[in-house]
């Protein structure tokens, strides 16, 4: 089931975070992912539209859009990947917003394969001088009615 984050749910949306971006990125050190998560819960968070994608009480992915339509987080359980999950909650994100945009660290090939697969279609690169590492930005656009 897929709803609207709840105040309750942050604990285990901020440990799934935590260990879901750590694996998804081992070419980065994992201490630098430990100190983001104080501004992830007190900055990014707090700012986002948040889906979490629930089963059995237990919160197995979430996705945060942020400033309107840029995806600052889209992630799921270790356990639970391969099931539609990420894909689900994109489509929720999709259903609210007719254009979403991402970075993703192009070392990340199965995320950029995963947003291929939905939609999303690289148009620039960018360099994260924090962690070091080239980022695609990525675009997704609803498809336009023809005019009539």
């Amino acid at each position: 089931m897929i709803r609207d984050v709840q105040p309750a749910d942050l604990p285990a949306l901020l440990d799934l975070w935590l260990d879901s971006t750590t694996a998804a990125h081992p070419f980065i050190d994992p201490e630098y992912w430990r100190q983001s998560l104080p501004i992830v819960r007190d900055s990014y968070l707090p700012g986002a539209r948040t889906w979490v994608y629930v089963e059995d009480q237990c919160l197995l992915g979430f996705i945060s859009v942020m400033n309107a339509s840029f995806v600052g987080a889209l992630f799921v359980a270790q356990h639970a990947t391969g099931r539609g999950i990420g894909h689900a909650l994109l489509s929720e994100a999709k259903r609210h917003f007719a254009a979403l945009s991402l970075e993703v660290y192009q070392k990340n090939t199965a995320a950029v394969a995963f947003y291929h697969r939905n939609g999303f279609r690289i148009e620039d690169s960018a360099w994260q001088e924090e962690t070091q590492h080239p980022t695609w930005i990525m675009h997704w656009q609803a498809d336009q009615m023809p005019s009539q």
